[in-house]
């Protein structure tokens, strides 16, 4: 069969979208799902950060993906298993009674099959990353590549869309329909049910596209040689080596860790801080607002930051962009600030205020990545930058383990304010990073 046998139209908008469906019901929808079932913040925040560590370890199983089977193997696999565990998480899915959903003090324990089959999903999920990004590189030429990374990139950004958007506003639209004046709530296990079953659903059908027309490169082959396992396992050794020991190392690894912390602690309160009710210190808005107004509007704004800052960047590089990324990644968490102590009830100051964050966040985030591609240059650029992701995963993860807890210990408004305060973290590191950036870098 001939190495490039279907046109990547067929299959790219198809793989990254299914990319993206269980990495944002692993990493996002948890979070608003959990919130919404009355899990306090602290259980909530913790346990949903322990489901991002696949994303933090897959390089280290990423070799045998690479030499034992097919990639398109390892893709229909994962999808299969994915779709089961989406399924199962469905029909096991507890319900909690009104009451302590209410009151806030649904306990995590309850959930402990509903965990477990969100992880086995997270392993599934960054498999088939791994998987996905070496068959791109197989199915097609590298013209065609480079053609449609843009593609990828933007139907990955649809599945954000679908999962924190719609997914977000069908259970909140469920949960409005199901309102029920006894007590006073919409049945909210029942509608989390259901939209977990609408991705489910979605997914099956995209994974039985995948199975049959998913094209089969004739370079798509498993290396299972014992040459080739020591080769690549040595080839996995020396990279670790050869970053730690790089110039510079301690300082990249400090901006990798750093740059994010505001974001890092953001992410993991801001949909709970929105759909919390005001006498608890939130803005108490539905589930399906929060769908549209930051699952679609924000994701969109995220997006634009995220384009207009490669822009940006590739006209005056990597160097000059540092200061104004910094400051875009930073100063719009006065947006939550502001959110918090005035707490407005009208929904379009609310909308600009998450759409300047967002964009903000897309745009200073572009630094980010391209310091990472600026300090993976070298004979083992791939390697180095895959070691590169998992700080990047590190940088989120350290401070979702404790977000939940400091919120609950010091409120809403002092959490956001604490945020600002880290924003000082990033300042610092940028400075640093600045005066060893190439003046030239990134620039076309």
């Amino acid at each position: 069969m001939s190495k490039f046998n279907s046109s990547p139209w067929s299959w790219v908008p198809t793989l990254y979208f299914a990319e993206g469906i269980p990495y944002f019901l692993v990493n996002n929808i948890s979070v608003m799902m959990f919130a919404k079932m009355g899990v306090p913040n602290g259980q909530m925040a913790f346990f949903t950060t322990l489901l991002y560590f696949p994303w933090f370890l897959k390089g280290i199983w990423s070799p045998i993906v690479d030499v034992v089977k097919t990639k398109r193997w390892w893709i229909t696999s994962m999808q299969l298993i994915m779709t089961a565990m989406m399924f199962l998480l469905m029909f096991t899915l507890p319900s909690p009674s009104a009451d302590v959903i209410k009151e806030g003090t649904t306990q995590i324990d309850i959930f402990w099959l509903t965990l477990v089959l969100f992880i086995i999903s997270a392993f599934a999920s960054a498999t088939h990353d791994i998987a996905a990004d070496g068959f791109y590189m197989l199915a097609h030429s590298q013209s065609s590549q480079a053609k449609f990374i843009g593609i990828r990139s933007v139907f990955y950004r649809v599945s954000s869309v679908f999962g924190q958007g719609v997914l977000v506003f069908i259970a909140g639209l469920v949960e409005r329909n199901t309102y029920d004046e006894a007590t006073g709530m919409g049945n909210i296990p029942y509608s989390w049910k259901i939209t977990i079953g609408v991705a489910a659903v979605t997914f099956l059908l995209v994974s039985l596209y995948h199975t049959f027309f998913l094209p089969k490169p004739a370079d798509d082959k498993p290396r299972v040689s014992a040459e080739s396992k020591s080769s690549t396992m040595a080839e996995l050794g020396n990279s670790f080596k050869t970053f730690f020991t790089k110039k510079g190392v301690l300082l990249a690894i400090a901006f990798m860790l750093l740059y994010r912390l505001p974001e890092g602690f953001l992410i993991k309160m801001c949909q709970p801080f929105l759909v919390a009710a005001q006498e608890k210190g939130g803005l108490g808005l539905g589930t399906d607002i929060v769908g549209v107004v930051y699952g679609t509007f924000g994701v969109i704004a995220l997006l634009a930051g995220g384009i207009l800052g490669g822009i940006y960047a590739s006209r005056v590089g990597l160097k000059r962009s540092l200061w104004p990324m910094a400051a875009c990644m930073t100063l719009p968490c006065l947006t939550f600030v502001y959110l918090a102590i005035c707490v407005p009830s009208n929904l379009v100051m609310v909308t600009i205020a998450l759409v300047i964050e967002q964009f903000g966040y897309g745009f200073g985030f572009t630094a980010y990545m391209l310091y990472m591609m600026y300090f993976s240059e070298g004979e083992f650029k791939t390697s180095h930058y895959a070691i590169c992701t998992a700080f990047m995963a590190l940088s989120m993860m350290l401070p979702g383990f404790v977000a939940g807890y400091i919120q609950e210990a010091i409120g809403y408004v002092n959490f956001f304010w604490m945020v600002i305060a880290c924003c000082a973290a990033t300042i610092a590191v940028t400075f640093f990073a600045k005066r060893e950036v190439d003046s030239e870098y990134g620039k076309k």
